[in-house]
């Protein structure tokens, strides 16, 4: 039952995407507004979220825990875009559907990760310094692994795409943390409903970009889904082995392999959005999204039910 109640959110989506699927009119426009236009400000909003529930102490593991930190963003910027690069290369995807593959992979960390790494009993506060930082590194690692790994599929302007992060990403998440640490505990209402306007959020996204991409979903879905499937569970593995060959505790293994193969699907959705190619390029990222949340729930509740040993 527990598992089944953590499932519910993304099966949640799948029933939207369902819906999006068969009448794609209801989710592209109303009364004369394309909806595509709200997917930008949600993602700010959501990363607005995510800023006042941090602060000054999740950067502060870098000094702590800098072994497991470093390891953690590196892996996590050499592992994805390495398996989404392969993954586009052999898979015969059109050039801008390939593209998105590589995309996802090189987004960084996702913070649903952090709530995964608590229920799989891993390392938590190592796991939010890890999406804190590599979030903050968006900016430069995400269009310059673009601009390099997809620049044969797409053209990428990698100085737009840094503005186009630092508008969706930083700044959102400076004035979080801003409200977090002057209004701390005075909007109690606003600390109750920005996870869940951050849940509506992503899967207002993920069917707003299967809508505008169905006709190219029907063609080559099933492929797309096995290939994101693929990406999110080696993701898992290599991040984990990472830890193993570095000698790392079971905790943080855990930590860094839910790291690596969890992914910030909304951001990639709202920079395929800014690219103009929602519907090709934003196909990877909207699939990505719902399957890594059933993955890594999966993965979480096998792992809480054997505790980690405190030994290296």
């Amino acid at each position: 039952m527990e598992l089944i109640k953590r499932l519910t959110y993304p099966l949640m989506i799948f029933a939207a995407v369902g819906v999006a699927m068969v009448v794609p009119h209801w989710f592209n426009t109303w009364f004369g507004f394309k909806l595509s236009g709200l997917i930008i400000p949600l993602i700010q909003v959501i990363m607005f979220g995510m800023g006042t529930s941090m602060s000054a102490r999740d950067f502060a593991g870098v000094i702590s825990m800098p072994r497991g930190v470093i390891l953690g963003v590196v892996s996590h910027y050499i592992i994805m875009p390495a398996l989404g690069f392969t993954l586009a290369s052999v898979s015969g995807l059109p050039p801008e559907i390939a593209a998105g593959i590589i995309l996802i992979g090189c987004a960084p960390s996702g913070f649903a990760s952090n709530v995964m790494c608590y229920l799989a009993k891993a390392n938590l506060a190592l796991s939010v310094t890890i999406t804190a930082i590599s979030t903050l590194l968006a900016p430069l690692m995400t269009p310059l692994l673009m601009k390099w790994l997809a620049g044969a599929y797409v053209h990428i302007d990698a100085m737009k795409m840094m503005w186009d992060i630092v508008k969706m990403v930083i700044l959102p998440i400076g004035a979080g943390l801003l409200f977090n640490k002057f209004l701390q505990g005075r909007a109690g209402w606003l600390d109750a409903l920005m996870p869940k306007l951050s849940m509506f959020g992503i899967a207002f996204i993920i069917v707003i970009i299967t809508a505008a991409g169905r006709d190219s979903l029907l063609t080559i879905g099933p492929l797309l889904i096995v290939l994101v499937l693929l990406h999110n569970c080696f993701g898992y593995a290599l991040g984990y082995w990472a830890g193993r060959l570095f000698r790392m505790s079971e905790k943080d293994c855990r930590t860094i392999a839910i790291e690596v193969g969890m992914q910030n699907g909304g951001l990639a959705s709202g920079l395929a959005k800014e690219m103009g190619k929602m519907a090709t390029v934003g196909l990877a990222p909207a699939v990505f999204g719902p399957l890594m949340n059933v993955t890594g729930s999966l993965l979480a509740s096998y792992w809480h039910r054997k505790p980690p040993a405190e030994h290296r």
